[in-house]
């Protein structure tokens, strides 16, 4: 099974997804990861055994407890594959295409108005 795969597996469940959300602020252990679900810890346990081989969650033996921590690199592959679906938010060449053609319109803009301050110098009070 490829990474893609894995990992889109691995957050169809909204249990995971949620547990996910959960680490995104802050290291949990797996007792304060069950307390905040309505199922069985052993059910949470495979959640994270799942989420763990996946590889979008890290464990790390702290005395008799868990802590799991999230690996925000995974899901940056998935979010890559999924960009290429977003119409509304445009690519890198096509951002680099709009910033050049700024970049012309103020030099012509620029130029136009040093030309208009030297073709018509400004009057002198003769009085």
């Amino acid at each position: 099974m490829d990474e893609l795969t894995e990992v889109a597996d691995a957050i169809a469940d909204p249990v995971r997804r949620e547990i996910l959300s959960m680490l995104r602020h802050t290291p949990l252990t797996a007792g304060e990861i069950a307390a905040r679900f309505p199922v069985s810890r052993p059910a949470v346990s495979r959640h994270l055994r799942v989420l763990r081989e996946s590889g979008l969650v890290r464990d790390e033996q702290m005395g008799r407890h868990r802590r799991y921590t999230l690996v925000a690199t995974k899901l940056s592959t998935l979010a890559m594959w999924l960009d290429q679906f977003d119409t509304r938010r445009p690519g890198w060449s096509q951002r680099l295409a709009a910033l050049e053609t700024e970049v012309h319109r103020a030099r012509r803009d620029r130029s136009r108005a040093e030309s208009a301050t030297t073709s018509h110098p400004p009057r002198q009070d003769t009085a």
